[in-house]
């Protein structure tokens, strides 16, 4: 009679492990960050950003703590994987040596998908840390869109930066991005954005204000990374709807470029238009095939 009881407790357990939790709470988050240099706190001038500029160790320093104060709230929220992704310049910036070590790194510039390299389809949640608004935006601390030589970029008739672009593919693979940091004129850009992409508006951060394109009023270090934790908490502990490229389906691209001799380049490529001096056109089915399309044009084709 004693042994009822056992049996009873025994095949209970068994049945246990049929009571699962979400599958997100199974497996650590998956969380992918993109880290560029202008939108960083404490970066108030253009040499700053460049490796043979003044003070460009200080802007290392300062864009690799950022970035580890991000990795730290991440992990602070729970388990999870992060990949950061280094997308300034060269995009070989941060101290590596001195980044979290339960972090992975993504270093080197020469990679299709540039900023969002190793994002990929399954990740729960993207970052953009140091960001900066768009090429012609009005007092943008150092503002352009990949690269000087793109004057303007329109994704089925909506111009983007590099913001949006980024957060367009990762909406394209079901990502979500919760948190971005950059200068003022970039966060009220991103953020009118994704009202108008039909996207939830991330935790943001301003790292500083964007005085002109060449100077900006900036913000105490220590601040700017509390700042930054506290954002990512906000955004991991919200529910995100990713970006969305009005009318779907295939990607209609137009680039419009600083000279008259990378469009004449270009259309020697199929599929590519030249609409007038500066601008091409083209079609992609996919947003990666775009991504890849449009970063091919304006880093490895310029002229």
């Amino acid at each position: 009679m004693r042994r009822l009881p056992l049996l009873a407790l025994a095949a209970l357990l068994a049945a246990l492990p049929a009571v699962t939790l979400p599958a997100a709470a199974q497996r650590p988050r998956r969380v992918f960050v993109s880290v560029d240099m202008e939108g960083i706190g404490g970066i108030g001038t253009p040499a700053m950003t460049t490796a043979t500029g003044k003070d460009y160790a200080t802007g290392r320093r300062l864009m690799t703590d950022e970035v580890n104060a991000v990795v730290a709230a991440v992990l602070r929220a729970g388990a999870a994987q992060v990949l950061v992704n280094d997308s300034h310049g060269d995009m070989q910036n941060l101290l590596h040596a001195e980044l979290d070590p339960r972090v992975q790194y993504v270093q080197g510039s020469v990679k299709p998908l540039g900023m969002v390299e190793g994002l990929e389809r399954g990740h729960d949640a993207a970052i953009f840390v140091g960001y900066h608004a768009r090429a012609g935006t009005a007092d943008g601390f150092l503002a352009h869109t990949g690269t000087g030589a793109v004057k303007g970029l329109w994704l089925n008739d909506v111009e983007v930066g590099e913001g949006e672009l980024n957060a367009l593919y990762a909406g394209s693979l079901g990502v979500p991005v919760i948190a971005v940091s950059g200068d003022s004129a970039f966060v009220a850009q991103f953020g009118a954005s994704a009202a108008a992409l039909r996207a939830s508006a991330p935790a943001s951060v301003v790292t500083k204000v964007a005085m002109t394109p060449q100077s900006a009023r900036l913000l105490h270090p220590t601040l700017v990374k509390d700042s930054l934790g506290a954002a990512v908490a906000r955004g991991l502990a919200a529910t995100a709807r990713p970006f969305a490229l009005p009318g779907g389906g295939p990607v209609r691209v137009r680039l419009r470029l600083a000279d008259v001799t990378t469009p004449q380049i270009l259309e020697a490529i199929p599929g590519v238009k030249r609409v007038d001096g500066y601008t091409v056109t083209f079609t992609a089915p996919s947003m990666t095939e775009a991504y890849r399309m449009i970063r091919l044009m304006y880093k490895f084709v310029v002229v």
